[in-house]
């Protein structure tokens, strides 16, 4: 019975992948055009999430900063801090916000990565981005939660359509290669497939 439970993980996830490849190949692009205008300008890139989602933020940070599969100058990336030290600090989960707002500037764009998009915290740093003259690229899953409906039309959402959040992050981990490799790309040109 094990065996076919994990099988099952298998086969849900890469149908999944499957199901929204196409659907999702557009607004990935859109990031990837957002995310290249910005450090190509001379912005940053700030990345947040809460939870499992902060391990996200953090490896994607880490991605633009260190590089992808090539070797290539770092761009400037930052993940925030949903640690609970920070949390703590200030009421009404207004940890990301905060940073948003010291370190935010005209032109940088904010990414926020979220199973379901239900957190107001990020809601708040959505708002704090705005009010910095920043873009947001929404990473979200199900339908995109109080975030999605906090995004302007300049702004762009990847939704996974899914409700549940394992398979969520699984798409979103690819996402985010696809993001970079996309950026890569356009930055360093095609590379002959390994």
């Amino acid at each position: 019975m094990p065996d076919l439970r994990i099988q099952q993980h298998f086969i849900d996830s890469a149908d999944l992948h499957y199901q929204v490849a196409e659907t999702l190949a557009q607004p990935v692009d859109a990031a990837v055009q957002a995310v290249l205008a910005c450090v190509t300008g001379g912005g940053k890139v700030l990345v947040g999430g809460l939870g499992p989602s902060s391990a996200l933020a953090q490896y994607l940070a880490n991605l633009l900063v260190g590089g992808f599969e090539r070797e290539r100058p770092g761009l400037a990336a930052m993940a925030l801090s949903s640690d609970a030290v920070s949390a703590t600090r200030w009421a009404d989960g207004q940890a990301l916000a905060r940073q948003v707002l010291a370190l935010g500037q005209a032109g940088d764009v904010l990414v926020l990565i979220s199973a379901d998009g239900a957190e107001p915290a990020l809601v708040e740093a959505v708002q704090a981005a705005h009010d910095r003259e920043m873009s947001v690229l929404a990473l979200t899953g199900h339908h995109g939660g109080g975030l999605a409906r906090q995004l302007r039309e300049t702004d762009v959402h990847v939704c996974v359509p899914h409700e549940r959040a394992a398979r969520v992050r699984e798409v979103q981990y690819l996402v985010l290669h696809c993001l970079c490799d996309g950026m890569d790309t356009q930055l360093l040109g095609e590379q002959e497939p390994v």
